[in-house]
């Protein structure tokens, strides 16, 4: 079983289209969305959802009112700014500001505070036109994306290995963050797909470094490639200057908008020009991994 990451130094280079090709080109495999925080793989997947569970991570603090003797040793020590007392002389805890760290419950004299786990989100196994994919969404305002990424990879992998599956084919997030880190892990590729720019082959390069400290191979698209011709050699020069395979170039191409509008893969449209593009380039990425 081999996993495939695709992700790019910033958000919008066109990831996403990507990686739905390659889940509708990809035979026996699973589709994963490890961009937990603005995940839209769902959108050109259509899932159905057959089940779903709860994401719990981090702790915030609650106030016992029973208990509580208003002696104010919380708010004294609350580096957050998270406790307030109201205008009954209660002490209550913003849990917006609340950052979870415990200290509060550790100093109340009265064991008036605990540490309840937080409901951060949810992560799902569902059934696409294309096979299994396993997504989740990370709550409003919620932390702990990289820990939500690691368990949608390793939920992925258990059903992988259970089916017998070929290829895993994960749509990662953008930039070089903790979610992408978490993505990189067990990863045979990592596909960037960049676009031809300044900022463009700026953000690839400090990806390229993360993949590359990760020890983990990678392959390079550019996207919209004629819209920019000579800064698309410049990116292909970097990348023969570091041994880096070059997978292919996509031309801007406003069917792609179309397909994308209409919640279809590229490979759904019915183009040939675009079909035998993203064809060749899953056949490059594909091979030798």
């Amino acid at each position: 079983m081999k996993q495939i990451l695709v992700i790019s130094g910033k958000g919008g280079t066109g990831k996403t289209v990507v990686t739905a090709a390659f889940a509708s080109l990809a035979k026996n495999k699973i589709s994963v969305d490890c961009d937990v925080d603005a995940a839209n793989l769902y959108l050109l997947l259509n899932p159905e959802i057959q089940e779903s569970f709860d994401f719990r991570s981090g702790k915030t603090a609650f106030i016992n009112q029973d208990q509580c003797s208003s002696c104010g040793s919380c708010q004294d020590i609350c580096r957050f700014d998270a406790i307030k007392k109201d205008s009954l002389g209660k002490f209550l805890i913003d849990p917006v500001s609340c950052e979870g760290c415990g200290l509060c419950a550790r100093v109340c004299p009265s064991q008036a505070i605990t540490m309840k786990e937080n409901l951060s989100g949810q992560w799902f196994i569902s059934n696409t036109r294309f096979g299994l994919f396993v997504h989740a969404r990370l709550g409003i305002a919620e932390e702990n994306s990289g820990k939500l990424v690691a368990t949608v990879k390793q939920k992925a992998k258990e059903l992988g290995k259970k089916n017998n599956v070929d290829w895993i084919i994960a749509d990662g997030s953008p930039g070089i963050g903790c979610p992408v880190i978490a993505s990189l892990s067990d990863v045979d590729c990592a596909v960037i797909v960049c676009e031809p720019t300044v900022s463009g082959i700026h953000d690839a390069k400090r990806v390229i470094e993360v993949a590359n400290h990760f020890k983990v191979p990678v392959k390079i698209i550019v996207n919209k490639f004629d819209l920019n011709i000579e800064m698309t050699l410049k990116i292909e020069d970097f990348a023969k200057e570091h041994d880096i395979e070059v997978a292919g170039r996509i031309p801007f191409d406003k069917k792609v908008v179309e397909a994308v509008s209409c919640g279809k893969t590229v490979m759904e449209i019915g183009d040939k020009e675009i079909s035998e593009c993203f064809s060749n380039i899953w056949e490059k990425v594909s091979r030798g991994i």
